[in-house]
Parts: structure tokens; sequence; C-alpha cells
């Protein structure tokens, strides 16, 4: 269903320290696109190829109308994670690394028997799920 999701950042530097660290913990390596000038005001992790044409992604930048980023009220990403320990590294990377919790990992049994996540915002506000399913105890 999706290409890319873009998030706005009032600090690429800052939001990039950020998701190094969080998706990192999920296996997911910063996008090279070979784009300089793209690359100067974004940055991404997830799969860019072929110039784009085979593009699944997680993108941070300055918003192109050039006001400052906020996070949406009501607006979340979720990342899909393999274990729970995953949601757990990822919960504590993110925190590390400037951002703040949401919500703590743990089992959410109010949406499924098996649904355990973890929530954070970035440092711009921004606010990221973190889930595995399929599992009911580690």
């Amino acid at each position: 269903m999706f290409t890319y999701m873009s998030l706005g950042t009032n600090d690429l530097e800052r939001a990039t320290r950020f998701y190094d660290a969080a998706m990192g913990v999920l296996g997911h390596q910063r996008c090279i696109t070979g784009d300089a000038e793209w690359d100067r005001i974004s940055a991404g992790w997830g799969t860019y190829k072929n110039g784009g044409i085979d593009e699944l992604a997680l993108w941070v930048g300055k918003p192109f109308d050039q006001h400052p980023a906020t996070g949406g009220n009501g607006s979340m990403v979720a990342l899909s994670a393999n274990s729970w320990q995953q949601v757990d590294d990822f919960h504590a990377a993110a925190l590390a690394a400037g951002g703040t919790s949401e919500g703590p990992p743990g089992l959410r049994p109010q949406y499924s028997p098996d649904f355990y996540a973890a929530y954070v915002r970035d440092p711009d506000g921004n606010k990221l799920a973190v889930v595995c399913r399929g599992f009911t105890a580690p």
C-alpha cells in the first residue's frame, strides 16, 4: 500500500541521530539516493533502489513550504518488529537518542492478545509505534 512515509523535522542532524539509533535496532539502514540536494534536506531508512522505483522507506526532512515542522495530533507511524526484544530495544534506543515515551513496551490486550508494542515521540514530536505480533509470551 505504501511506498514511503515522510515526517517533518526542524533539525535534520538531531533527527538523523534519533532515527539512526531507533531504526537501526529494527535492522533498517539509511537510504542512499545519490541526489546530493535531496540528501542535504532529508534522510531516509529502509529500501531505496533504482532511483526510487523500488522504495519502502521512512523519511524525515525539512518541510518544503519552509514553515516549522510540527507533530500531527492523531498522526502516528507504526513500525514492525520481529520480537519483543526488538520492541524493548527500539524504545530504549529512542529514549537514549532524545525521544520521549508515549507508552512503555508491553502487551496491549485491548487491541489483541498478541499486540506487543511501545510508543515514542521523536525530538520533533512525531509519534511512532513499534509493534510485534504473533506471540503472547517472549
